[in-house]
């Protein structure tokens, strides 16, 4: 491949990167509008969970799509799907129709990812592969940095439908860059429609579907609506998450031929590890990410526009640390020193964040969120390096999607946790500061975030007080995630990174692939033609 070939792929797969982290964070600032917009504003927290819902489901398939579609075929699904999903967010005549809409974003948003990892890993290896998967997530960090405040501005300016309509541009040049330099094949991919219809988990995908959406929903009805565990929704919807969960892992382990969940992953100390890292560390991002700025509007009433700049150094730093862990992996060939400095540094942020208060100075109030992002964004970075270096090449795209499918699983859980913790936290606040006649106003207050600032002075205080000690048990639910986190990787060994050429050219590479051994076996009849896949639970 050509130097200028490989540069547009990059430029291709960090468009779309982008632009599925801007995603992420780009509706809580639009929320207000919409739900005005629609008048459903009990329906409103859905529109951010649905995209994460899908890309938690969906992102594991991308693994073996890759192997299977080839990398092309894959990324572009990932990319029409998110384009498709974004186009219909703009146009929707209601709040259900936005709903589906996002979740349908959210299956290409997730495969992205994925999919940008396994063609980087593809063209580059060792040092080289770390420096240039950080350049990527500079993107990242854009996007998550820049939602917020992008969403806010463009809704003040144009209308939040228009915060939708304007990517769809970008997602036509990353997918024209990716169709016209992409041109490499992989061994095993370019299989019929058939056989590739025939590979995929549909079980698996649909029973993963059911259960984290049963969840969600439960936490919705337990913590958000405040109804008993006597309501009907309350209790069956546990129970339907539940024996989703238990089907998902009968069919993983028995029935799917290529699970989107492989259980000879679970058996390998470093997939795992890595795994639980991520979760833990995506737990903490999409806390944070979700309710910082909530923390300005309400407490100290600022515009939704101020309260989401106060991500942007955020932002940066997650950038500047994408950067600072490639460039260190690529002149000192380790990981896991970095890592161990550097990953304690989130947990320092949400105590810092929990010691914030009106009287508080500007550089407490603007740096506190600086080493959050920073340090989780070297975690990130070191960890996928030490992720597909301890896998043969013939596991590299599935063992990518498996961490994919745990940090998917990390920000929707993250997200609907933190939404439990804050909900409850405040109904107790409001209540035990309130009179028992006020109860309208306190659901109101407990809906409303904007509400706060035209309360009359003594109502407002309550309410502040109300929403900052909240807030406080959030930052706390970030902070024993980040902890979490940080005793997960200990146990990871370092491993030295040494370059042997670009992964596509590699001789080394191409014998590994060969050599390696397969997570399935193929029986063939005399003409070639598969009679039956044989799954097996080991990689050994």
């Amino acid at each position: 491949m050509s130097a200028n070939g490989r540069n547009n792929i990059l430029a291709g797969i960090w468009i779309a990167q982008f632009l599925s982290a801007l995603n992420l964070t780009l509706v809580p600032t639009m929320l207000p509008s919409i739900s005005s917009d629609f008048n459903k504003s009990n329906q409103a927290s859905w529109v951010g969970t649905a995209y994460l819902l899908a890309t938690c489901t969906f992102t594991p398939l991308y693994g073996r799509l890759s192997d299977v579609m080839g990398r092309r075929a894959a990324n572009q699904s990932a990319i029409l799907f998110a384009a498709i999903g974004i186009l219909a967010c703009g146009l929707s005549n209601s709040m259900e129709m936005l709903i589906v809409s996002r979740f349908v974003s959210g299956m290409g948003g997730g495969g992205i990812f994925t999919t940008a990892a396994i063609i980087t890993s593809d063209m580059y290896n060792g040092r080289t592969r770390g420096f240039v998967q950080s350049i990527g997530g500079i993107f990242y960090g854009l996007g998550m940095g820049l939602g917020g405040s992008f969403g806010g501005f463009i809704t003040d300016w144009l209308g939040w439908r228009w915060a939708f309509l304007v990517q769809t541009p970008l997602f036509f040049l990353s997918i024209s860059l990716v169709t016209y330099n992409l041109t490499y094949v992989t061994p095993g991919s370019g299989m019929g429609t058939k056989y590739i219809l025939k590979r995929i988990d549909y079980g698996g995908s649909l029973s993963l579907l059911g259960a984290v959406g049963s969840f969600l929903f439960f936490l919705g009805m337990r913590f958000n609506e405040g109804l008993p565990w006597s309501e009907p929704s309350v209790w069956m919807s546990l129970v339907c998450a539940v024996l989703f969960a238990i089907l998902f892992i009968i069919i993983e382990i028995f029935v799917a031929v290529e699970p989107v969940l492989p259980p000879y992953l679970l058996t390998q100390k470093v997939p795992v590890l890595v795994g639980l890292s991520n979760a833990f560390v995506a737990v903490c991002n999409l806390s944070v990410t979700y309710y910082y700025p909530t923390w300005f509007q309400t407490v100290m009433l600022t515009s939704a526009s101020t309260a989401g700049l106060h991500l942007l150094p955020n932002s940066l730093c997650i950038s500047t640390g994408s950067l600072f862990a490639g460039w260190m992996m690529r002149r000192y060939g380790r990981y896991k020193t970095m890592n161990m400095i550097f990953g304690a540094f989130p947990f320092f942020a949400a105590m810092l964040m929990m010691q914030m208060r009106e009287s508080s100075n500007q550089a407490h109030l603007w740096l506190t969120i600086m080493p959050l992002g920073f340090g989780n964004a070297i975690v990130l970075q070191t960890m996928f390096i030490a992720l597909v270096s301890h896998l043969p090449e013939s596991q590299m795209a599935v063992g990518t999607g498996f961490a994919q499918l745990l940090r998917g699983l990390g920000q929707v859980g993250g997200l609907a946790a933190a939404s439990a913790v804050f909900q409850s936290r405040l109904d107790t606040e409001l209540h035990a500061r309130f009179p028992r006649e006020a109860e309208e106003l306190i659901r109101r207050i407990q809906h409303s975030a904007r509400l706060v600032a035209v309360l009359p002075p003594d109502s407002q205080r309550i309410a502040r007080d109300s929403y900052a000690a909240s807030l406080k048990s959030v930052f706390m639910l970030a902070a024993g995630a980040s902890l979490l986190a940080y005793f997960a990787r200990l146990p990871i060994p370092d491993k030295r990174l040494d370059d042997t050429g670009n992964s596509l050219d590699s001789e080394e590479s191409s014998a590994s692939s060969d050599d390696a051994s397969s997570t399935y076996e193929e029986i063939r009849d005399d003409e070639g033609k598969i009679v039956r896949p044989r799954r097996r639970l080991s990689s050994v």
